[in-house]
């Protein structure tokens, strides 16, 4: 019974399938085709529809036939009161600048470089101060600076006649001993160290003396003294020329250029 249904189904699906594809239309038993000739009369340019397979361009939908050539209108020729046209950039009327006023430009800062001159003693340093400050120069752009300069003290053997400087020079070389000549004041003599303190110099002695120096002694070759130079760090070369028209008040001392 199975059997039977399965047959009866495959026969009515083979006389479906002739029905559709029309193999039965001899038996007058084709399908009916359907047709709507009012949906193809209302496409709009359906020659613009393009598959999207196609390899063909799609037309353009604005595009529209070439039409015939025609010869282009003679041009007037201009007449006698016609005028030429301008030239492009010329007669055009300038847009004024509404955006106000430009502003002016910054003055050019002149410039500046580092003299200086020196040294001064403490009175030399005060009539430099004086005539700077009638310059009328800012307090600024001039200072004076001291600079220190510490004592000096030596183990000096002296002073001597040539004949006994020179005898001494060879005992200090036999006894191993380093020593410099020193000129005047303290010279003709001999100078066995030099030290920046006075207990430096007593110590240096006893050194000299278990060497078998018997005449050295401890004396100050200079005393500490103070030192006045004037240093104008940044000024024009208007302010250097007036610095240096101060004559006499420099003592005779040359600016130069800052190290």
């Amino acid at each position: 019974m199975l059997r039977l249904v399965i047959w009866l189904l495959l026969l009515a699906n083979a006389l479906y399938f002739a029905w559709t594809q029309g193999y039965l239309g001899a038996l007058g038993l084709a399908p009916t085709e359907q047709a709507e000739p009012q949906r193809l009369q209302g496409q709009i340019k359906p020659e613009s529809l393009r598959l999207l397979n196609d390899p063909r361009p799609a037309p353009s939908p604005l595009s529209s036939p070439t039409p015939p050539s025609a010869e282009p209108a003679p041009t007037p020729a201009p007449g006698p009161s016609a005028e030429p046209s301008a030239a492009p950039g010329e007669g055009t009327p300038t847009v004024a600048d509404t955006s106000g006023t430009s502003a002016p430009a910054a003055p050019e800062t002149p410039a500046t470089t580092c003299w200086q001159a020196g040294t001064y003693t403490p009175e030399q340093a005060e009539r430099l101060r004086a005539a700077l400050g009638a310059t009328g120069l800012s307090r600024g752009s001039w200072r004076i600076d001291e600079s220190r300069t510490g004592g000096r003290w030596v183990v000096y053997m002296g002073r001597y006649s040539d004949d006994q400087l020179d005898r001494k020079k060879d005992e200090l070389g036999q006894l191993g001993v380093a020593f410099r000549t020193l000129p005047p004041p303290l010279g003709p003599g001999l100078a066995l160290g030099t030290y920046s303190s006075e207990a430096a110099a007593e110590l240096g002695l006893q050194d000299v003396s278990k060497k078998g120096v018997r005449t050295a002694r401890v004396v100050q070759e200079r005393a500490e003294a103070s030192a006045w130079t004037l240093r104008l760090p940044a000024i024009t070369d208007a302010q250097r020329a007036t610095v240096a028209g101060l004559g006499p008040a420099l003592a005779g001392k040359q600016l130069q250029r800052c190290p």
